[in-house]
């Protein structure tokens, strides 16, 4: 699923402010956060909330602000010696709250006590022996980490790993069933609502799946930048070969026929380490803002699912940058500034202390050309070398996807005609013998800049797939992999600059650990966490360590790109 925005670290608070945030907040289905967090003012044909309710709301982000107060003074300042003061002066219901509140920094606590259930003081003690990123980490985004199972209402109900499970020996399916047994009708809506099937084919009902998501998608928890997909990008990302039309899947309401939920889907062929998986890849999914009270999310994903389950697939591949039970990854945004002084004056782009913007801009300065000898733009007859390439490559990781040749045509080369934006950019290098022996690519998705006076869009292009033959090496030559990949991915910002874009954004996923220091690209507070339902794995590595920082020793062995 697309990710939440994500913005580089401010270094004021460096890493004190890695936040657990990425893709789709709406996903954690049928918790309390859904509601917590959710503008729950309904619209006149569903009703309003009690004002009870919004005080509830109120008083638990309230205990959040007194409590993160209390670790930080109450100002931006993470400087170790300050916390640690602020940390012995926290009162025993204080630390109670805390542990209520985030469940994911609890267990971390326990570890280092070495108590499953820590007394005050030895809580307090712990947290005195935790570093700073740990703490902060699990105060992120208002505690929206890593739950106990009996707090998912929604998930505990279905096929997915549990937190606390040990290492498996046979990777597999968790529920067998049969086509039979699958429901022949969706599940019932509230009154005042009804399921349609969205023609992503008529420019009318894209608008209207584009108006959604433009208004009340994905934002940042300041709410200065959201996601402004286009028509041709969401045509792109949900009409890939195998698409149906019954995976567009809309919630309207009766009277208005206002749109005001949807949801999506496209098949794909997975490996997993030794396994080929035909599953469903969610995406998308997006509630109206003064609808998220209305516990639209589970009856969404489970109708999704009951439409795949009717055509025989059983896995869902989906993102999120929430902790839900039980991610089989977990990656970090990247971002590498191109127009640096925009996003500074955005607000996406922090000054660092005793810094002038001159110095940033002259910092994040690129070449006006490329440097690698046979670069060019991809061709339909490249086609069959890059897939054959791209195979080669793709062994190095435990997930990737197996594309067709129709589905390489679709997601690699570009479609630009007068009526359409072009939203993907591949090049390759060609030896000379005519072989092609590196390829990469970088897709658009712009971001709508929220209450700006001088900036209404940031153009963000997103790292895609790539391939390289210093890649397929046995046994491997990492210095050459990490050289090649340094001079490839330094020309894709060229490039990158060349078509207008102010960021590039790329996850630790594939190799991309090998580069991003080097090439300048900033740690971002975005995390993005890896789900795949309905079937019980054992981890795969997401190119960070447990702190958040960049592992290039031990690299990512996810291979699939979310858009």
């Amino acid at each position: 699923m697309p990710a939440e925005e994500s913005k580089p670290v401010d270094p004021a608070v460096a890493e004190a402010d890695a936040k657990l945030k990425g893709k789709d907040v709406e996903i954690e289905s049928g918790s309390e956060d859904e509601e917590e967090h959710a503008a729950d003012d309904a619209t006149a044909e569903a009703g309003s909330a009690p004002a009870a309710t919004a005080a509830k709301k109120k008083k638990k982000r309230s205990k959040r602000k007194r409590i993160k107060d209390a670790l930080t003074g109450g100002s931006s300042s993470s400087k170790e010696a300050e916390l640690q003061q602020a940390l012995a002066n926290l009162e025993p219901e204080q630390l109670k709250e805390l542990m209520k509140l985030n469940p994911g920094l609890a267990r971390e606590m326990e570890g280092v006590a070495g108590t499953s259930n820590p007394s005050a003081d030895q809580a307090a003690d712990a947290l005195k022996k935790m570093n700073l990123q740990e703490i902060m980490t699990g105060l992120a985004a208002g505690g929206k980490n890593a739950k106990d199972m009996g707090s998912y209402k929604f998930w505990q109900t279905q096929p997915v790993p549990k937190f606390g499970e040990e290492s498996i020996d046979e990777e597999g399916p968790l529920k067998i069933q049969t086509i039979e047994e699958v429901p022949k009708e969706p599940s019932p809506l509230v009154a005042g609502f009804e399921w349609v099937t969205m023609d992503l084919t008529s420019d009318e009902e894209i608008k209207e799946v584009y108006e959604l998501l433009n208004g009340h998608y994905v934002e940042d928890d300041e709410a200065m930048f959201r996601f402004n997909y286009s028509p041709a990008i969401l045509r792109w990302a949900m009409m890939a070969p195998g698409w149906k039309a019954r995976y567009h899947v809309g919630v309207r309401a009766t009277q208005s026929r206002k749109l005001v939920a949807f949801i999506s889907a496209i098949p794909v062929n997975l490996r997993v380490r030794g396994n080929m998986i035909l599953c469903s890849e969610v995406n998308f999914l997006c509630v109206h803002k003064k609808l998220r009270g209305k516990r639209l999310t589970p009856v969404l994903i489970k109708e999704i699912t009951r439409r795949s389950n009717e055509d025989g697939i059983w896995q869902g591949l989906f993102t999120a940058g929430i902790v839900l039970p039980k991610p089989i990854s977990t990656c970090r945004y990247f971002h590498r500034a191109i127009n640096w002084m925009k996003l500074y004056e955005c607000g996406f782009s922090p000054l660092p202390p005793g810094s002038k913007p001159a110095y940033q801009v002259r910092r994040f300065a690129l070449p006006d050309n490329t440097s690698t000898k046979g670069l060019r733009k991809i061709e339909e007859k490249d086609i069959d070398q890059v897939m054959d390439l791209m195979r080669r490559y793709n062994k190095r990781y435990d997930m990737a996807p197996e594309y067709s040749r129709e589905e390489a045509v679709h997601w690699f080369i570009p479609k630009i005609t007068p009526e359409s934006e072009q939203v993907i950019w591949t090049y390759v290098v060609e030896d000379e013998n005519g072989k092609i022996t590196d390829f990469f690519s970088f897709f658009s998705v712009e971001s709508s800049v929220i209450n700006n006076n001088k900036h209404s869009i940031v153009r963000v292009a997103y790292l895609f797939y790539y391939a390289t033959e210093a890649g397929t090496i046995v046994p491997e030559d990492r210095k050459l992999l990490k050289n090649r990949l340094n001079e490839l991915i330094g020309d894709a910002l060229i490039l990158a600059k060349k078509y207008n874009f102010d960021v590039l954004n790329a996850l630790t996923l594939m190799d991309n650990a090998l580069f991003l220091e080097d090439l300048k690209f900033g740690g971002g507070d975005g995390q993005l966490h890896y789900y795949l339902f309905n079937y019980r794995m054992n981890p795969i590595a997401g190119g960070v360590d447990q702190k958040n920082k960049l592992d290039e020793k031990n690299l990512s062995g996810i291979g699939m790109v979310m858009l």
